[in-house]
């Protein structure tokens, strides 16, 4: 799964590594430990006129999908599998519709040992950020005014897939990465065929990322800063 993880770029520099024609929605501070729920950053692209938009907006980490009657139903649904992305009801439309790359310098998984867990760090062997694959959503708060700013609550999800026998002895799944040559393909709004979509999902590659032991000071959702993703002074496994 995908349950924590960092994002601690600047928003120009997420402009240029993406493409962004626009930038919308709040601003977002750099995060070292990006937790469910939290604001966080996606890339999308929309129809406008005769060609498109791609777009950095914020959403909400937990898709809320649109017939769902109270958002706190997004805590539940922060990863959607790949096997399944296509069929399951909150995301189907979404996988069809609304994909969205969502950016990030690595994340975090925790391996399980007779000992304990031991946070690991996975992170890319260069420079460049990282895109998870997403999906997102539109959600119609009802206790709201049609002409109200925040009447619409947007929300992402990030689709997940079995890990490679590299990464496999850390964690059996791992956040779906999309390569830089795929962005386009995979958030091309023309593309809204099941099975299409469903052989771009078995072509992505798997990610190659280098794992680092870090501290258990990870542990905890309130902590944050780079020393976060540093190596860690003590590996004793926390129980």
């Amino acid at each position: 799964m995908c349950g924590r993880y960092v994002m601690a770029r600047a928003t120009s520099d997420l402009v240029s590594s993406f493409a962004a024609d626009q930038v919308v929605g709040k601003e977002v501070e750099a995060s070292w430990n990006v937790a469910p729920t939290d604001d966080v950053r996606i890339i999308t692209e929309r129809r406008a006129g005769d060609g498109t938009v791609r777009r950095l907006a914020t959403a909400k980490w937990g898709l809320v999908p649109v017939w769902a009657k109270d958002p706190k139903i997004g805590s539940r649904l922060i990863n959607a599998r790949r096997e399944t992305v296509l069929e399951k009801p909150a995301f189907r439309k979404a996988a069809v519709k609304r994909r969205a790359l969502v950016p990030a310098d690595g994340y975090y998984e925790w391996e399980k040992t007779e000992d304990g867990k031991i946070p690991t760090y996975l992170h890319p062997t260069t420079p460049e950020p990282i895109a998870f694959a997403g999906l997102y959503e539109f959600w119609p708060d009802p206790s709201l005014p049609e002409d109200h700013e925040h009447k619409w609550l947007l929300s992402v999800t990030i689709i997940t897939t079995e890990a490679a026998d590299e990464l496999g002895h850390i964690h059996d799944r791992t956040p779906l990465i999309v390569p830089p040559d795929v962005y386009d393909l995979w958030l091309d709004p023309e593309l809204t065929d099941t099975e299409a979509i469903a052989a771009l999902l078995d072509t992505i590659p798997d990610p190659v990322l280098t794992p680092r032991i870090v501290s258990s000071e990870v542990n905890s959702v309130r902590n944050n800063g780079p020393q976060l993703i540093e190596p860690a002074d003590d590996r004793c496994p926390e129980a």
